[in-house]
């Protein structure tokens, strides 16, 4: 069977949001921003993806292609990646192709040739390509960075030895997903494997990776834990927890078994506003108006242990279906969620776009904002604050577009960029994830 959760939901990581009022022109002189997506054409000779690139405006939110890309990813099927704090490095997935060349990879027909292709992020956004690492399991789908930009973790849906998860998450465990996790040498960039301190392989080595149960979805690091969601329509979805060491890298087990989601068919788990978010495009009906999707807040508990927080589950915007990612705007005033839909077609999608919700300052609930839903590009994989602090961009899969909105700073409203309506920007092929960064010229 295909694994349409983690062959769909592809997605980084936002940064801040102020307002398109308040910022001074000094702020504007010193903060350069740059917006990269990844995207799976392979038109090239190479069969390699792309990665494109934009200068944005922080005076009106245009954009402007960076001169030499897009550029070859690395490697076939390009999905998320991600820009170490201080921008100075870039680690793309390169997922791989299946033998026949399909990129939906599947435990019985794994993608082969998957590596993290690491660039070097020139002063004009410009990327030079690095050195190539490679994750210890197979079909790597996630990667993700440490707040410090110390360690790079990437999610495998597929461990390679069966003894092994037995090893770590119990005798009766014959498959799993894995964690490979990597130290960055600052001054280079270079990957180096952590090993897993705990579990000892066949061969009386460390074991080199950190299983999860079987079928993840995705995964985050948030509360000193690294949580991972896994699990099929049929079982229902867990969240299993390690322990995340920050001087070390190190993931540590501190619980013998996953905890039940109740939920069957999350599409990601995303930390902000101090809460972690599980969405779910199940069908949750409130005050008669039935929504395709939902989103449950959970604080962070004992050994990783998720509480769901009053209120229960949110209602996503019932136009909209299939959530792929949420951002808190950097004032934790308002959150937002891009909803891919469920068409995959080339054309416009009906299900698709952006919500909004204001989160109440003394509760943390959550209410949709009015003129919430807006649309935009159609499919996004992705979801991004720039680093000026006023605007929300969504890499379009559908449609292989970026587009861009202005935050309202007083209601949290997504307006269109100034000029011509809904504005996009084209690229050579559909998104997979796209990553913002700002610095100091």
């Amino acid at each position: 069977m295909r694994f349409s959760k983690f062959g769909k939901a592809l997605l980084m990581s936002a940064l801040s949001v102020g307002g398109i009022l308040g910022i001074t022109s000094c702020v504007q002189s010193y903060t350069v921003g740059y917006l990269w997506v990844t995207g799976t054409n392979t038109a090239q000779t190479s069969g390699n993806g792309i990665i494109s690139g934009f200068k944005i405006d922080h005076n009106t939110g245009f954009l402007t292609p960076i001169n030499g890309l897009p550029i070859s990813s690395g490697g076939a099927n390009p999905g998320r990646f991600v820009v170490l704090t201080g921008g100075r490095f870039m680690y793309v997935l390169n997922r791989g192709v299946t033998k026949s060349g399909g990129s939906d990879c599947t435990t019985t027909d794994p993608c082969q040739y998957s590596n993290i292709t690491q660039f070097a992020i020139g002063g004009n956004g410009i990327l030079s390509p690095q050195e190539t690492f490679y994750t210890q399991g197979i079909n790597p789908f996630r990667i993700i960075a440490d707040p410090g930009g110390n360690y790079i973790y990437v999610l495998d849906h597929d461990a390679p030895s069966s003894a092994s998860c037995a090893l770590s998450l119990g005798p009766n465990v014959t498959s799993c997903g894995d964690i490979s996790a990597f130290k960055v040498d600052q001054s280079t960039g270079r990957l180096t494997l952590v090993v897993n301190s705990q579990v000892t392989a066949a061969n009386g080595s460390p074991l080199p990776y950190f299983p999860v149960p079987a079928n993840p979805i995705d995964f985050v690091l948030a509360s000193g834990f690294a949580l991972t969601v896994s699990g099929t329509p049929a079982t229902g979805d867990s969240v299993f927890p390690y322990t995340y060491v920050a001087s070390t890298g190190q993931l540590t087990v501190n619980q013998n078994s996953s905890q039940p989601l109740n939920v069957a068919q999350a599409t990601a788990i995303v930390s902000g506003g101090g809460y972690i978010y599980v969405l779910d495009n199940e069908p949750i009906t409130v005050n008669s108006i039935t929504s395709f999707s939902q989103l449950i807040p959970f604080s962070v508990g004992t050994n990783g242990s998720l509480q769901q927080q009053t209120g229960g589950a949110i209602p996503d915007d019932p136009t909209l279906s299939n959530p792929v990612y949420l951002v808190y705007e950097n004032k934790n005033k308002w959150v937002y969620v891009a909803n891919q839909g469920n068409n995959n077609t080339q054309t416009a999608n009906p299900q698709s776009g952006l919500a909004g919700y204001v989160v109440d300052p003394a509760t943390h609930q959550l209410s949709e904002i009015p003129g919430s839903p807006w649309g935009g590009g159609a499919g996004p994989q992705c979801l991004l604050e720039d680093p000026s602090n006023q605007f929300m961009y969504t890499g379009n899969f559908n449609d292989s577009s970026v587009t861009g909105r202005v935050i309202d700073q007083n209601s949290g409203v997504l307006n269109n960029l100034p000029g011509p309506a809904n504005i996009t920007y084209p690229l050579l092929g559909p998104a997979a994830w796209c990553v913002a960064s700002g610095r100091t010229s």
